[in-house]
């Protein structure tokens, strides 16, 4: 193949990386913005380098004009959850979705490498539009906790630093730290109920002081400065007291002075009229 289209063969799974992780990273976005819980933690990316293509494609006997069908993972989305239950969660959102075609699954959690690999892996169709018209491309989305992401970035590492033939002794403890990662994905599962429900207050609070602030910087152009430095310092007070229900209250009066103030400059622009 020539070199130079190389560009035009890869810049659609480009496109596709780019897309895929602004409409995950809108998921999450989503969800705190309803104060719910998000399965995705964070979301990253990347199209598989023309040397990783090559090597592959080496490595699998396929051939050129096979490329596109047989290397699956040319555009690669990876998901990152806080705990195991989570990336169910995930697949489960990626099913549904109308955008996106399943067209395999592999479960390297419940079905773990010999090597100690764990992660969920699903294959997509993706459809995106170029100057030629619409194109439907494949894309690999991994699905994995931090504990499996940090375990697989090292053992990646390691198989490039050793081209694959890594020593006994380093296997090994590759072996053990999959087994701790195990360990750990299991205890934070025990707590994962109180994790959720500290998270959540940590951004329903968020939420109501950008209300807050928003509704306070409003009145700027309505109340008098007396009764703003007034409702100011009643804020940093409640504030201090990391208390939702206060923050809540507060949040409610403000808004009954906030329509007040309102009320009254539309009645001023009626006077005047």
């Amino acid at each position: 193949m020539e070199i130079q289209l190389w560009k035009k063969i890869l810049d659609p799974y480009e496109l596709a990386v780019k897309e895929l992780i602004v409409k995950f990273e809108h998921l999450i976005q989503e969800h705190r913005q309803q104060g719910l819980y998000s399965p995705i933690e964070q979301v990253t990316g990347r199209v598989k380098s023309v040397s990783s293509i090559l090597n592959k494609m080496k490595k699998k006997k396929i051939a050129m004009e096979e490329m596109e069908e047989k290397v699956e993972d040319i555009a690669g989305v990876r998901i990152i959850c806080q705990f195991v239950e989570d990336i169910e969660r995930v697949v489960e959102i990626i099913r549904n979705r109308s955008d996106m075609e399943v067209k395999e699954e592999r479960d390297y959690i419940t079905n773990m490498k010999e090597s100690g690999y764990r992660s969920y892996h699903v294959i997509i169709y993706y459809p995106i539009e170029t100057l030629e018209g619409m194109k439907k491309i494949q894309a690999e989305i991994q699905i994995r906790t931090l504990g499996m992401n940090f375990w697989s970035t090292i053992e990646h590492s390691l198989q490039y630093k050793y081209e694959k033939n890594i020593p006994d002794h380093i296997r090994e403890r590759l072996t053990k730290a999959a087994d701790a990662i195990i360990v750990l994905d299991r205890e934070m599962s025990t707590v994962r109920s109180e994790i959720m429900d500290a998270q959540n207050s940590l951004l329903l609070q968020e939420s109501l002081v950008s209300e807050i602030l928003t509704t306070i910087h409003n009145l700027y152009h309505l109340a008098n400065k007396r009764e703003l430095l007034k409702i100011q310092d009643e804020f940093y007070k409640i504030y201090e007291l990391n208390d939702i229900e206060q923050l809540k209250r507060f949040q409610r009066e403000l808004d009954r002075i906030a329509q007040g103030y309102r009320a009254q400059s539309v009645e001023h622009k009626g006077i005047k009229n």
